[in-house]
């Protein structure tokens, strides 16, 4: 009998992402599985067709193969054999229906997540920080078998006799659980290693040193891949996210890339102008004020700010003036400023601007 095309099997066009197909086989599985079907040939055949189909449309390699050359293309494959769309049908759907479990398959190792502080100058221009990480590593007295050296290992599940799976009929369904005993691996251990407990890890501390990027901020995360958890049964590592904890500045405040700071000057400052002393992360500076500066002017000094974490270059620094008016005066300084409201006119008692407020204050 002549197979039918795998597109037309599972109901979707040929450029079908792997979503669409998977969705479309979740439908015919479940429809077509013998187990809801006992008896039926025609819906045996129907499951299997499904499985085929979907083994070859969701691997990219033999999807490949496939839309060049056909069936044709598949045949240096050794092909399907009926135990391989319980795998399948497992892969999507778990327990039910009789997915097997892959006994000792390789797992990947658990992501870790370790919160650092640092200072602010730190974020700005980068550093490097040597941390200690807890993480669980394959046991280095049963090599990560779990079972005690010298005791022969691993042996068979009596239970599900090396299947990993018991069955339980509920009506009609047969259904497929994962055996208890050996937690569906088919092996269990009858000597377990002393050290780590059978579980093949134990938990370390290890020194890493981590370079930490130019720019970053409060609440980013800088990865380490390949620095978490090891893997079972030789699977790999997970990956180390580093959460960093960025330290307040007691003069700077952040903004994206730029920085804010406020700077006060007095009164004959602000009237006059002049140079002042301004902070900046490299060192103070010294910058001229323009005269009639008024309080909430502010000066933007380019390329004074945060270096840019994603690209070349920095941001700026923005210095915000606060005029400060003196709370008290000497005799002399009361003088003169009485002879400068003269000079500026009475006006209209706390008028507006800084003299209006010097005015009301010397009266």
């Amino acid at each position: 009998m002549e197979k039918r095309d795998y597109y037309e099997v599972l109901g979707v066009p040929r450029g079908a992402s792997e979503a669409d197909c998977k969705r479309a086989y979740r439908k015919l599985a479940m429809k077509h599985h013998p187990d809801r079907n006992p008896g039926s040939q025609e819906s045996e055949e129907k499951f299997k067709e499904a499985s085929e189909a979907y083994g070859v449309l969701s691997d990219p390699d033999k999807r490949e193969r496939y839309d060049r050359f056909g069936h044709d293309g598949l045949k240096m494959d050794q092909g399907f054999s009926p135990g391989d769309f319980p795998d399948l049908f497992g892969d999507l759907f778990g327990d039910l229906f009789g997915g097997r479990q892959r006994g000792r398959s390789r797992q990947r190792g658990d992501d870790l997540q370790y919160e650092l502080e640092i200072d602010f100058e730190d974020a700005v221009f980068g550093c490097s920080r040597e941390i200690q990480i807890p993480r669980q590593e394959r046991c280095d007295q049963c090599e990560g078998s779990g079972a005690a050296p010298g005791t022969g290992g691993r042996s068979r599940c009596d239970r599900c006799r090396g299947q990993g799976q018991i069955h339980v009929r509920q009506g009609i369904l047969m259904m497929s659980r994962t055996c208890p005993s050996c937690r569906g691996q088919g092996q269990v251990i009858r000597n377990p290693c002393r050290r780590c407990g059978g579980h093949g890890m134990q938990r370390v501390r290890r020194k890493r040193t981590i370079q930490i990027p130019a720019g970053v901020d409060d609440g980013n995360q800088v990865r380490l891949v390949g620095e978490g958890s090891a893997g079972q049964n030789g699977g790999q590592r997970g990956d180390l996210y580093v959460l960093l904890h960025v330290r307040k500045h007691k003069v700077f405040e952040r903004r994206n890339a730029d920085l804010h700071c406020t700077v006060r000057i007095n009164v004959a400052q602000a009237a006059l102008g002049g140079e002042v002393k301004i902070p900046t992360l490299e060192g103070d500076e010294m910058v001229t004020v323009r005269a009639g500066t008024q309080s909430g002017d502010r000066r933007r000094l380019r390329r004074r700010g945060v270096t840019h974490l994603r690209r070349s270059g920095r941001g700026d620094l923005f210095v915000h003036f606060r005029v400060e008016v003196p709370k008290r005066l000497t005799g002399r300084q009361r003088k003169l400023f009485r002879q400068l409201a003269q000079e500026l006119g009475a006006g209209t008692p706390g008028g507006d601007g800084l003299f209006g407020k010097l005015r009301e204050g010397l009266r």
